[in-house]
């Protein structure tokens, strides 16, 4: 039976089985989130593995310097914040992006137990050059639907993203 399952009718199979065996409710939340992580996965996996890793970078990595580059300098906290990763993430990237001459790390003039984070000319150059494919990609993704499809699936995931009703929802914000 497993050979037969592609995506779609795993989830059906999951729904059914979650309902009648176990009797779980909430089936369509389940849906809703099995479709959203494999719609991610497959984006991210995409780009990844077409724009960025032939580079060799990691989609964390673009994730900073892309941070960086457009809303930088900025502290490492700020970073981690904006990019959904972890702060020891952040921190590791940092040295070997410094290492790779792609950022600079300079102490806080104003609070000198920080750093900032900036791009060297090397890191905008190459933010220019990668994002000019990467957003081709991004545009290659997303024309499968209208202008119109597009601002509503981004108001809807801002709405899921940011109306969590249970209080002890864990994020790194």
């Amino acid at each position: 039976m497993d050979a037969e399952l592609d995506f779609w009718s795993f989830v059906e199979l999951a729904n059914r089985r979650l309902a009648t065996e176990y009797g779980f409710r909430h089936q369509l939340a389940t849906e809703v989130l099995l479709t959203l992580n494999r719609a991610s996965d497959l984006v991210t996996y995409d780009l990844e593995a077409a724009v960025h890793r032939p580079r060799g970078r990691s989609w964390s990595a673009f994730r900073l310097l892309f941070v960086v580059w457009l809303a930088g300098p900025l502290e490492p906290k700020s970073a981690a914040r904006l990019t959904g990763m972890s702060r020891a993430a952040v921190s590791n990237l940092v040295k070997t992006l410094v290492a790779d001459g792609l950022l600079d790390r300079v102490p806080d003039t104003r609070d000198g137990r920080s750093v900032q984070l900036s791009l060297t000319a090397a890191g905008h150059e190459e933010m220019v050059s990668v994002f000019r494919e990467h957003n081709e990609r991004e545009f290659g993704w997303t024309d499968a639907l209208t202008e119109t499809e597009q601002r509503i699936l981004v108001m809807l995931l801002g709405k899921l993203i940011t109306s969590r009703t249970r209080p002890d929802t864990r994020s790194r914000r």
